[in-house]
């Protein structure tokens, strides 16, 4: 019975992280990079706009991301240890899985969205696996050590920003508030031919896996990584803890966490987003607010998976969380299709891209269980399975 508890609790966690990503990552889809981190970039803040950016701001940026994150280090030593407990090594399995998984990340990478998230993760598999055998405090430490670099980091580069002379400035305004010659570049690459978008998603895909990647991604990933390794080991992610640890976790983490990341939108709106102020100083509210969040999130889950309610709809979600891979790609080719394909690229208002995200949800808690009841795994997971095992995997169930 745990152990069937402890696969639910993950898959809901993961299929919950899953429903909450298409939040932010439609705004990338459909708006020049910048907007993403300076909403200031791209449209004026106003009505509906204004409030569709502070809700998914609050609760969804960064927030998914990193329970996302924090379940990937998880699933490391869920898959590693049923290989050990069998008296087999899993460092072959590990690598050859997220040798496969890096492949699948740069082909989403530059084929469909330069945001992905598959390729980083891959990355940085390769090197948490060492560290599988930590205590949890140890985990713990070493991962927030290794969370704690990029905000270090940007610390010292926003200090550096407060008195960098006006040329500095002007310098890397691009990457953060750009000109109306480089937005109208960006507008009319995505909006024209495929060459057009691949030589655009091609320059920002290797920005961000190199230059933003060693700077920021890593540091952020693997800290996580780590942290949801010592998380699974604790029993906290798979719903073995006390029902006061859940509690305490959502009051004592989550809504401070909330409650930080809201005083980080005060601080930048109050500095008029500024790059000197919010593009590395004003980043950090959100930097750790979002992983006191994630923590609170798991524990509104858990306890809402232990009060045994909302049980069709926690079933739906645990399918989309067991077809995860597949429904995070579905999710880019639906908006790539939608904003690059049809042209709506810079066409669709903050608040209107909700109807997208709507979509999606509606989508995927419909068919993700119905597929489930057909076939054993999601098309990109049979896939993935197949390559890393070298052999083709039944797909369909009898």
């Amino acid at each position: 019975m745990q152990d069937k508890t402890r696969i639910i609790a993950l898959d809901v966690l993961r299929g919950f992280a899953i429903l909450g990503i298409p939040l932010m990552n439609v705004q990338s889809f459909s708006m020049v990079g910048q907007a993403y981190l300076n909403p200031n970039a791209f449209e004026d803040l106003k009505g509906l706009n204004l409030i569709t950016w502070v809700s998914s701001h609050i609760l969804a940026d960064q927030k998914f991301m990193t329970l996302f994150s924090l379940l990937f280090g998880a699933s490391v030593l869920l898959i590693t240890s049923k290989y050990e407990q069998k008296g087999r090594s899993s460092f072959k399995i590990h690598y050859k899985r997220n040798f496969w998984l890096l492949i699948i990340g740069l082909v989403h990478a530059y084929l469909v969205w330069y945001g992905d998230i598959l390729a980083p993760y891959a990355f940085c598999a390769f090197l948490v696996y060492p560290f599988r055998k930590q205590s949890i405090k140890g985990l713990i430490a070493l991962g927030l050590v290794v969370f704690s670099v990029s905000s270090l980091l940007d610390f010292y580069t926003g200090f550096q920003m407060l008195n960098a002379p006006k040329e500095v400035i002007q310098s890397i305004s691009g990457g953060w508030a750009p000109n109306v010659d480089l937005i109208q570049r960006e507008v009319a690459a995505y909006q024209g031919s495929i060459s057009n978008q691949m030589a655009q998603r091609y320059h920002t895909a290797q920005m961000l896996q190199t230059t933003y990647f060693f700077g920021h991604i890593f540091w952020r990933v693997f800290g996580l990584m780590l942290l949801g390794m010592a998380l699974f080991k604790s029993g906290f992610l798979t719903g073995k803890s006390s029902k006061s640890v859940y509690i305490k976790s959502v009051l004592f983490v989550g809504f401070p966490s909330l409650i930080i990341v809201a005083f980080g939108v005060i601080f930048n709106f109050h500095h008029d987003w500024k790059l000197q102020y919010s593009m590395f100083l004003g980043s950090q509210f959100n930097y750790w607010g979002s992983l006191g969040m994630a923590i609170g999130y798991v524990g509104i889950m858990i306890l809402v998976i232990q009060k045994q309610c909302a049980k069709g709809l926690l079933s739906r979600i645990a399918a989309i969380g067991r077809m995860a891979l597949s429904n995070y790609l579905v999710q880019s080719l639906t908006m790539a299709l939608f904003f690059y394909g049809l042209g709506y690229f810079g066409k669709v208002e903050r608040s209107q891209q909700l109807i997208m995200v709507a979509f999606i949800w509606a989508a995927q808690l419909s068919y993700s269980k119905y597929w489930l009841s057909h076939f054993h795994y999601g098309p990109f997971e049979w896939l993935w399975r197949s390559l890393s095992r070298g052999k083709i995997e039944v797909f369909r169930k009898k």
